[in-house]
């Protein structure tokens, strides 16, 4: 299958279509399509194109997408690493 700007393996196209696709699966398509991206590519317009042409409510894949567009915040450094300057 051939893919297009926003999806040059069909990857995510090809994700919708598998019947039965877990979370974790979607996460491994998703690392594959973000780095599958052409260099200078906006990804989060990239990723709302995409959701509108694919997003299926309660789908994995959907998720997966949703929660790459929204960034991830920052965690608490602990122990030793938290103390050092």
């Amino acid at each position: 299958m051939k893919g297009d700007a926003l999806d040059p393996k069909a990857l995510i196209a090809e994700a919708y279509r598998i019947e039965g696709i877990s979370l974790e699966e979607c996460r491994s398509i998703f690392l594959d399509w973000a780095l599958s991206l052409p260099e200078g590519t906006d990804e989060q317009a990239a990723l709302a194109a995409l959701l509108a042409r694919h997003g299926v409510s309660g789908h994995p894949m959907t998720r997966v997408m949703s929660d790459g567009r929204s960034p991830a915040a920052p965690r608490r450094r602990g122990g030793r690493a938290a103390r050092r300057n």
